[in-house]
């Protein structure tokens, strides 16, 4: 089969045809030139149209063949549309103003979502800046493409991008488990930014929202989607809880630092770890701590008696359990665990929802590791636009473009 052959074959042609290939192996140059009689179509409305003139022949780097570097060159034809005024012709193999051809944007975009940019652009022989550049285009037509009409329940959560306390926000569809916004800083007004892109046509299809208590979170919330039902994410209250056990114990460590400091050593994960999964060294020492009426074992019998309050399956049984575990909190002579206590109080209300619906933010969890190995597989990203690009690509579950012959 001849080379020209298979570059038509390839690229789909049926109103052009391959006038000719030039080069070695250094490089194959593919000159493509109009059927004759056949008329340009209109990149805007897809209409056969009048031609109006030609523009300069333009190159386009495409999928090597055997190793070896192939280019397309053709000199693009311009419609006189009615509907759309004067346009370039649409061609199959391009994609907007990209100088690459929709094959290898593909190409590069398919292995960029389990390679690292950098590796990608060894792997096939060209830049960086032309891989990312493949990204850009394929999240470009995937984010114009997909479908967000049955977007019911969202996840919201903040990521760190690096070190110096740099967040993202990233919004995430709970039902399809994917990538639906994200947005630099995690304040106020970066949740605000969603709102206003998202529009209220689809606000107001959304019937859930889970997230943590952080409060620019939920003032924005309740008042941007009033109709939603907010669902306070259950892991970050239990993480909340462990964190104040954990202060307890630190608190009481440090007040026994002169007499008795080996006392209190290494057993951080003994207090917050599930009695389950103790080691039988961690068990045994458990045993001994609990018998010495400690600070740090009241915290933690008020950690596992907390754990009765998921049990329930109504929010009325569920809030009666709350009190009563308020009341303890509250009593325990234990500042970290009085402060948790007063947290759960002044958020009650969005607390209990979980009883009515049963929403946890464990796949937000679950994407926003995903994110970080992006992030790490990549040694992180100078730019949150880049970074914003690669979380798009690899979390957003974005249509691919789609051509007539698979490279994959």
């Amino acid at each position: 089969m001849l080379v020209e052959s298979v570059v038509k074959r390839t690229l789909g042609l049926k109103c052009w045809r391959v006038k000719r290939v030039t080069g070695s192996v250094e490089g194959f140059v593919v000159e493509i030139v109009p059927r004759r009689l056949s008329r340009p179509r209109c990149s805007v409305c897809g209409r056969k149209r009048t031609g109006y003139d030609t523009l300069t022949a333009r190159t386009w780097r495409h999928v090597a063949c055997w190793g070896i570097p192939v280019a397309i060159r053709y000199a693009r034809r311009r419609v006189k549309c009615k509907r759309c005024g004067v346009k370039v012709e649409a061609m199959p193999w391009s994609m907007g103003k990209s100088q690459l051809t929709l094959p290898l944007i593909i190409v590069l975009a398919t292995f960029a979502k389990m390679l690292s940019w950098e590796e990608v652009s060894r792997l096939f022989g060209v830049g960086w800046n032309t891989v990312k550049a493949a990204v850009a285009n394929a999240v470009e037509h995937g984010m114009a493409n997909r479908d967000t009409a049955e977007v019911i329940a969202i996840g919201v959560d903040e990521l760190s991008r690096r070190k110096g306390h740099v967040y993202v926000t990233n919004v995430y569809d709970l039902m399809e488990k994917r990538l639906l916004w994200t947005g630099e800083g995690r304040g106020k007004d970066v949740l605000e930014r969603f709102f206003s892109e998202w529009g209220k046509e689809r606000i107001e299809r959304i019937m859930c929202i889970c997230c943590d208590m952080w409060d620019p979170y939920v003032e924005v919330i309740k008042e941007r989607a009033k109709d939603a039902v907010l669902v306070f994410d259950k892991f970050h209250i239990v993480q909340h809880l462990s964190k104040a056990v954990d202060q307890v114990r630190r608190e009481e460590a440090h007040a026994l630092k002169e007499k008795n400091p080996e006392l209190l050593k290494d057993t951080r994960y003994i207090w917050l770890k599930n009695p389950w999964n103790l080691t039988p060294k961690q068990r045994e020492r458990l045993g001994y701590l609990e018998r010495l009426n400690l600070r740090t074992n009241r915290a933690y019998l008020l950690k596992e008696t907390f754990r009765q309050f998921w049990n329930y399956t109504t929010p009325g049984w569920a809030g009666k359990y709350l009190k009563k575990w308020f009341w303890w909190a509250t009593h325990s002579r234990l500042k970290p665990m009085r402060d948790f206590a007063w947290m759960l109080r002044d958020h009650e209300e969005n607390i209990l929802t979980y009883f009515k619906i049963k929403l946890d933010n464990a796949a937000t969890e679950g994407m926003n590791r995903k994110a970080k190995v992006v992030s790490q597989r990549a040694y992180g990203y100078r730019t949150f636009e880049t970074f914003k690009l690669a979380l798009y690509h690899a979390l957003g579950k974005l249509p691919m473009p789609e051509f007539t012959h698979k490279f994959l």
